[in-house]
């Protein structure tokens, strides 16, 4: 009988190891592909660095299909339309970013692949099952889709801040799924993969980073995040009680505080200051936080930390908070609208030299 802790040490251990030498190798032999010159980019680093760590979290996430298959089913697990939906939804979105990397693609093309990306999790039953029109159901599965692909893609605007991100999402759901004890599933599998895999890429990616992850990733991490979070945040899956739609969609919404809160910042801002929300720049949280005098380390730090006050949140808000209240609502949201209030207040700051922000 598989040894199921063991297995999972061992596994997490060796695409820690694997990860890591597949970013060393992309790292030394990385000529020109995510080196990207073109005058409509802007990155906060003044270096050139390749964008090519998302390349790794796809191998990881096939590599952990396969590994399911010879351990815990056969091949047949594929033949399942959520699996089959998520597999094409993450496809598309990594060779979408892969193109983006390489080429600087149309923003178009780019909004189309994100769109069809939530269409195919749509029509594979991976969509928002919370209100009682289920069109509404499907138009914020859309939003959640498109948005969260965008917001990871925005978020990736310093060194370790994507990562981090996506891996506090990612503890989160894996906390959420150990404490059901639901540990056989495909997905559970999937999330360790993948949470190894950017903890490997963070050895290259802390400041002062090596290598980006890129739309690449971004956009693969994105979508696989939106995908996950639909099933276990949304829809309550890690549960077996029926969970109220409020507690589900505040779990969503905490566990993707900071990219649901730098998007919302961003996009008020540049309204307020009369310029497009959709142009990249260096007026993000980050940015504002750096310019008020914080290292890029220090930043990364705090991050960390709020990344695990929302972790923390939504595991007591699952494992001990089962009678729901009001009350609770309210305490949460309060907590997410000050977090909002605070990073605007940072951003409106006025910096020393820099009038213009």
């Amino acid at each position: 009988m598989l040894n199921l802790p063991l297995f999972y040490f061992t596994y997490f251990t060796m695409v820690f190891i694997l990860s890591i030498l597949l970013n060393g190798l992309f790292l030394r032999f990385s000529k020109t592909l995510g080196v990207r010159k073109s005058e409509g980019t802007i990155r906060w680093s003044e270096i050139h660095k390749p964008a090519l760590g998302g390349i790794t979290f796809y191998i990881v996430f096939l590599l952990s299909l396969i590994t399911y298959s010879l351990f815990f089913s056969s091949s047949q697990f594929l033949m399942h339309a959520e699996i089959l939906g998520l597999l094409a939804a993450c496809t598309i979105a990594f060779m979408m970013g892969l193109a983006d990397d390489a080429y600087d693609t149309n923003p178009i093309l780019k909004f189309s692949a994100q769109v069809s990306c939530g269409f195919i999790l749509i029509f594979s039953g991976i969509y928002i099952q919370v209100f009682p029109n289920i069109y509404v159901n499907y138009f914020v599965t859309m939003l959640w889709v498109v948005g969260l692909m965008n917001a990871i893609n925005l978020l990736d605007n310093m060194d370790a801040i994507a990562s981090i991100v996506v891996l506090g999402a990612l503890s989160t759901m894996i906390s959420l799924i150990l404490i059901e004890k639901s540990i056989t599933t495909i997905f559970f599998i999937l999330m360790l993969g993948t949470s190894s895999s950017i903890l490997a890429f963070l050895f290259f990616n802390w400041h002062p980073s090596k290598m980006f992850m890129g739309d690449t990733g971004t956009q693969f991490l994105g979508l696989f995040m939106a995908a996950l979070s639909i099933m276990f945040l949304w829809n309550g899956t890690f549960s077996a009680i029926v969970l109220p739609p409020e507690k589900k969609i505040i779990s969503a919404i905490l566990t993707f505080a900071l990219p649901i809160i730098d998007t919302t910042v961003v996009f008020f801002n540049r309204l307020l200051k009369g310029s497009s929300p959709f142009r990249g720049g260096k007026d993000h949280t980050t940015h504002h936080l750096f310019y008020l005098g914080l290292k890029e380390s220090q930043i990364a730090v705090l991050y960390v930390a709020y990344t695990g006050i929302c972790l923390s949140c939504v595991v007591i808000m699952n494992k001990y908070l089962l009678e729901w209240s009001r009350l609770y609502s309210i305490i949460m949201v309060l907590f997410f609208l000050l977090s909002l209030v605070a990073f605007f207040i940072i951003t409106r700051i006025k910096k020393p030299g820099r009038s213009g922000i």
